[in-house]
Formats: structure tokens, sequence, C-alpha cells
């Protein structure tokens, strides 16, 4: 994959209906709102709980614009009509085996008007016409939402991950490995 065309700083993916930007200090408030949602919550267990306006505004002004920085990963909210619907990124550049990750979520308002999926494509498209080899994600075997955003995608599934996910509680649950190949 070659990023040497792209300053990661700046970078913007747009879709018919969804711009995918970097995040600004002021998208705190959505952030911070939208991850006060129980599933989120529950699906993203890289995110603290409780999760705070500190924690949020972190992610907006130092953890998204870092992984930018530093060339590791692209995290972006996701807008549509001016309106923050969710978030999304791809990182793992470098991955040579499995290829880029990418992951989402999406504030609860915005459920049900295919958003993830948009930018899910969106961000694998981006990155396979940059030349990865391929473009994976995992989700829940219990999530059956993401699993169903994943397909919409453009994803196949490839198999489960057993133990490949680490609860908040100390266990560990499946992942379903999801990918997409150039041509997919």
């Amino acid at each position: 994959m070659d990023l040497s065309p792209v300053d990661l700083t700046s970078e913007v993916v747009r879709t018919a209906r969804l711009v995918l930007r970097p995040p600004h200090p002021d998208d705190a408030d959505a952030v911070w709102r939208a991850c006060q949602d129980p599933d989120v919550q529950r699906w993203i267990t890289a995110l603290p709980v409780p999760y705070t306006r500190a924690d949020a505004a972190d992610f907006v002004g130092v953890i998204a614009p870092a992984a930018r920085a530093r060339g590791t990963g692209m995290l972006a909210v996701v807008e549509a009509d001016g309106e923050l619907v969710g978030s999304a990124g791809i990182d793992r550049f470098a991955d040579e085996q499995l290829g880029p990750a990418i992951g989402y979520w999406t504030a609860p308002q915005a459920r049900g008007r295919g958003y993830a999926a948009e930018a899910a494509r969106a961000l694998a498209d981006w990155a396979l016409e940059l030349g990865a080899p391929r473009v994976h994600l995992v989700a829940d075997v219990r999530n059956t939402a993401s699993q169903a955003v994943a397909r919409r995608a453009g994803f196949t599934q490839e198999g489960v991950l057993r133990s490949a996910l680490p609860y908040r509680d100390g266990t560990r649950g499946d992942a379903a490995m999801f990918a997409r190949l150039p041509g997919d």
C-alpha cells in the first residue's frame, strides 16, 4: 500500500452522502453523547467506561490526530448533512498478512440509514485504490448488526477467530473475520 501521495493529517474521504474527515475539537460533545450509548460501549471495548467528556476531547484532539500524524491510522468522524453520525477508521497499514483494518460505530440517532456500511465501503475502496492487497474487519460473533454492516459494505466472512476479543470483565469472545480484496 503506497501512502506517499496522501497527507493523512488532512485526508478526507467522501461518498454520495457522507464526509469522513479528521475530527475537530468542536466534535467532542457529539462524540461524547454518542459514546454514552450502551451498544457503542458494549461492542467498542477500547472505549473507557464511563466515557467522559475528557475522553471525547482526547479522541478528537490527541488520539485521532496522532494516529494520522504518525501514519499508522486514519481515524475519522462521519458526517451526513453536516451532522456527526458516527466514526470510522482504518489502521494497521503495514500488516502484510491481513491488510489494513477497518472499524466503525454509528450514533444511536443515525442508525438504520446505512451510514456505517457506506463508510466502511468507502474506507475499503480508498485503501484498495492505494494498493492494499486486502482489507479486513472483525466483529463480535454476537454483534449481528455489525456483521450485517460488513456484508453490506462488500466484505466476505472468512471465518471465526476464537477467543480473539477481550471483554471488560476479563473474559474473551469470538470474532467473525471479514475481508475485501481488489475486485470484490
